[in-house]
C-alpha cells in the first residue's frame, strides 16, 4: 500500500463496486490470475471484518489479500491494492 503507515486506506463505499465484483473476478481470470471472495462466519459472529478477497498469479508478481466488513469495503480495498500492483482494472 502507498504509505498508509499501518492504516487501512479510505474507500468509497457508495461506488457500487459490489455490483461489479463478478465482472472483476471474471476479468482477473481472463488475465490469468486466480481470485476469490469469501465470507467467514466466525469472524462475522465476532464482529470482525468477515469478507476477504484474495488473488495471485497472472499479472500479479505476488499474491494479495484485502479484508473488509462488507463486500463494498473489501472490494474497494482490493481495487486499490490491484491498481497499486499496476493492474488497470476496467471497473
Amino acid at each position: 500500500m502507498t504509505d498508509t503507515r499501518g492504516r487501512w486506506p479510505k474507500v468509497d463505499l457508495d461506488s457500487g463496486v459490489e455490483d461489479a465484483t463478478p465482472l472483476i473476478l471474471e476479468w482477473l481470470g481472463e488475465q490469468g490470475a486466480d481470485a476469490m471472495l469469501r465470507v467467514d462466519a466466525e469472524r462475522l459472529r465476532e464482529g470482525r471484518p468477515a469478507w476477504t478477497f484474495a488473488a495471485h498469479g497472472g499479472p500479479l508478481s505476488e499474491g494479495m489479500r484485502a479484508d473488509g466488513a462488507s463486500v463494498a469495503e473489501c472490494m474497494g480495498r482490493a481495487l486499490l491494492r490491484l491498481r497499486e500492483a499496476g493492474l488497470a482494472v476496467p471497473f
